[in-house]
């Protein structure tokens, strides 16, 4: 068997990831002699490589892109990395509607930091956070099987914690005002619980900026229990002068607009 041909049986079976011991193994050659081949089929744009020994068949579709895009073989690069994951940020949010911000990079959530990865033209940034594992998901389907992203309530938390991908607080205020629909009141409490209460004061604080109160409401009880100290909205940037918001323990230390 050949390397092309291989390629051509894998993806007549659906499979369009695959690692460089599957593919000894399928060859039968030396790793030295199936690295050579595989480089002649990335040069024509048929593999791409986004991880050492990790390929992807890349169709006639996104041979301009140089790669899958990232919801199609990230699945696939966790599970062969053995490490859990979810789809977060500007990413997730996209599916659920809030398609106002539209992320340039990939953006998955991980237990501990790893290198951003490019694979042509795809970009994919991970993001660390020490419970992935416990946070809330959903599954949704891509033309190579699915996809885990993060409950609407988890991207709205990340967007707040992680504020410095996302644009700034401007931007995670537009996102929440289309992501707001998607939001369970009580969902928002539970997820709270995941996160530190700084971010559950933030959250709440640009719900009710965004015309969401409603949604917050649950979350004002949080607050009220947990929430020892008054925090920041905008953490690192000094509070002298800014007004205090009682109902969230918030120094206001910044204004916040969103483009919705």
């Amino acid at each position: 068997m050949t390397a092309s041909s291989l390629v051509t049986e894998l993806a007549s079976r659906g499979q369009h990831c695959f690692t460089m011991a599957e593919a000894v193994a399928a060859l039968g050659s030396s790793v030295v002699a199936t690295r050579a081949a595989l480089r002649r089929l990335k040069d024509k744009g048929v593999v791409a490589t986004p991880y050492r020994g990790f390929h992807v068949i890349v169709p006639p579709e996104y041979r301009r892109l140089g790669c899958l895009p990232g919801d199609q073989f990230v699945p696939e690069l966790m599970k062969h990395l053995g490490q859990p994951y979810y789809v977060a940020l500007l990413s997730a949010a996209r599916y659920y509607g809030a398609a106002h911000q539209q992320p340039q990079v990939f953006y998955v959530m991980v237990a501990k930091n790893r290198p951003s990865i490019t694979c042509g033209a795809v970009r994919v940034q991970f993001v660390a956070r020490r419970n992935v594992a416990e946070m809330s998901v959903a599954r949704f389907n891509t033309p190579r099987g699915y996809v885990t992203v993060s409950s609407p309530e988890a991207t709205a938390f990340d967007l707040v914690g992680y504020h410095k991908h996302t644009g700034g607080l401007d931007n995670v205020a537009t996102v929440l005002a289309e992501l707001t629909d998607s939001l369970s009141s009580g969902d928002l409490f539970e997820t709270a619980k995941l996160s530190p209460a700084a971010w559950a004061q933030r959250l709440g604080y640009l719900l009710e900026r965004v015309g969401a109160r409603r949604k917050a409401v649950s979350l004002a009880r949080y607050v009220e229990r947990m929430a020892t100290e008054a925090t920041p909205l905008l953490p690192g940037r000094t509070i002298v002068g800014a007004r205090c918001d009682p109902r969230w323990k918030l120094h206001v230390n910044v204004e916040v607009e969103s483009e919705v």
